[in-house]
């Protein structure tokens, strides 16, 4: 599967990751959807069925884990990539625990977080189709 009908949706409460990692996705050639929060970030899992999650683990309201453990029970935890800040590791134990796919740590090097996108995409596409054919 290409890029380009590959869906990424990206959860974070700070307006510039969001613009950054959209333009930057885009330009892979993805389809970047984005949300504020993770309340957002659940209703906008359930209109486009992403193909990966990228999400903050720390924003107000709902943190990352909520969201994950949310997203989890509507089916959709299983793509979910975490961002998360250095010395967060004990959130970052927890999010494994609650089913996150992967992490990175912030300030992320765009190649590095291309690379964990793109192979949890094959993953994903991998499972699917392991899924269909049985």
């Amino acid at each position: 599967m290409s890029n380009s009908q590959a869906t990424i949706l990206v959860i974070d409460d700070q307006p510039g990751i969001r613009r950054l990692l959209t333009e930057v996705l885009q330009d892979e050639g993805y389809r970047v959807v984005t949300a504020a929060n993770g309340y957002e970030g659940i209703q906008a899992a359930q209109e486009v069925h992403p193909n990966v999650i990228l999400m903050d683990m720390k924003m107000p309201g709902m943190d990352g884990i909520e969201a994950l453990k949310k997203l989890k029970r509507q089916g959709q935890g299983d793509q979910v990539i975490m961002m998360t800040a250095y010395g967060e590791l004990d959130m970052v134990n927890e999010a494994r625990e609650a089913g996150m796919r992967d992490y990175i740590t912030k300030p992320f090097d765009i190649m590095s977080l291309c690379q964990i996108i793109e192979a949890n995409i094959g993953n994903r596409f991998s499972e699917d189709r392991r899924l269909l054919i049985g």
